[in-house]
This record gives C-alpha cells, sequence and structure tokens, in this order.
C-alpha cells in the first residue's frame, strides 16, 4: 500500500517502473493526507536493475523518478525516489537474493537490530513466509524458496514518526480484516 496525493501519477508510475513485473504481489495506492515528509520511509521496494542497470536507472529517471540521498554512502545499487519522494533501490547485478533480471524483487522493512527476532517471528506468523537467509546485515523471508520477491528486514531502522507512507497489506484468515501494528509499530493492513 503506497500513498499518494497523485494516486493517478504514483500508481501510473509504479507500473511503468516495474514493468507490471511484481511477483505476485499487488501495489495497491490510497490517497495521502499531505505531503511526504523529509525523513526516509520505514518501508521502501527493491527493483532489479538487470545486466544494464545504467540502462535501467536512466529509465526510471526518464518516468519521473528522482535521485535520493539518504545517507547511503557508495552502495552497490542507486537510491532513487518516485514522484512524490518515495525511495526505493535499484539493485545490480550480483546483488545477493536477486531472482529476476527486472521488476519488484524485494520489499523491505527497517528493522533495527534488536528487534530482529521479534519482527522475523512476527512478520513470519502474519504473511506464512519461511525464513531463507539471515546475517549481521537482517533477514529474508519468502513466500516459498523459489519466490522472485523476498521480504527483507534489517538494520538501519529509521525513527518511527508518524503514519508509514508505505505499508504492508496481507490476506490472513485468522485475524479480521482492518489495520493493525506490527511490535515495532509499523502500520499493516489486513483484507479478506
Amino acid at each position: 500500500m503506497i500513498d499518494a496525493l497523485d494516486v493517478p501519477r504514483v500508481e501510473r508510475f509504479w507500473r511503468e517502473a516495474t514493468r507490471g513485473r511484481t511477483g505476485g504481489l499487488r501495489l495497491r495506492f490510497d490517497r495521502a493526507a499531505g505531503p511526504k515528509p523529509a525523513r526516509k520511509n520505514r518501508l521502501h521496494l527493491d527493483l532489479a536493475g538487470g545486466p544494464r542497470w545504467e540502462d535501467e536507472v536512466a529509465r526510471l529517471l526518464g518516468l519521473g523518478a528522482a535521485r535520493a540521498d539518504i545517507g547511503q554512502g557508495d552502495v552497490p545499487w542507486d537510491v532513487l525516489a518516485d514522484p512524490e519522494g518515495n525511495e526505493f533501490c535499484v539493485l545490480r547485478p550480483g546483488h545477493p537474493g536477486v531472482r529476476a533480471d527486472s521488476g519488484l524483487v524485494a520489499v523491505c522493512l527497517d528493522v533495527a537490530e534488536d528487534d530482529r527476532d521479534t519482527q522475523t517471528a512476527f512478520w513470519r506468523a502474519r504473511a506464512d513466509w519461511h525464513a531463507v537467509e539471515s546475517h549481521d546485515w537482517g533477514v529474508r523471508l519468502r513466500r516459498d524458496p523459489t519466490s522472485p520477491v523476498a521480504l527483507v528486514m534489517g538494520p538501519p531502522a529509521a525513527p518511527k514518526e508518524g503514519r508509514n507512507r508505505l505499508r504492508l497489506e496481507i490476506t490472513h484468515g485468522d485475524t479480521a480484516p482492518g489495520e493493525y501494528t506490527d511490535p515495532a509499530g509499523n502500520e499493516f493492513h489486513v483484507v479478506a
């Protein structure tokens, strides 16, 4: 779930950015109450840049993305922001865990190091996904071992201030539909 002031524009951007390749995940958009605050989002998307990642970054910039500096320093990926400032990463070839040449490959959730075990247990139970990797940098969950899309949880964790503009939405038979928060205070939606 992505909040946006201009829902049609942001929805169009993400449809074109992913080329419709979302690994079976559905991106939904909702009207935001106001513009994105200056702080980094606690949830962001990772796209696979493929073997011609420089061209992919140029394509995304042409669609309305902008380069973003969230203090990442020199990293093997490019940090961009959608037309409303929501950060996302374009991963270069050889990035761990990437199983697709293009499209959505990860949903990344900021998790403080001391919250990692609690958050992993929580999201494993809620999403019914499985931990396929656990390292110093975080944990990667997948629906099944061959799934192209992962939920990646790890530091650094941005401070929780206000409602998250990007939120997870899950279908879970044991929980009534509505909005809830995970142990770190991140909002998520349960749908029927």
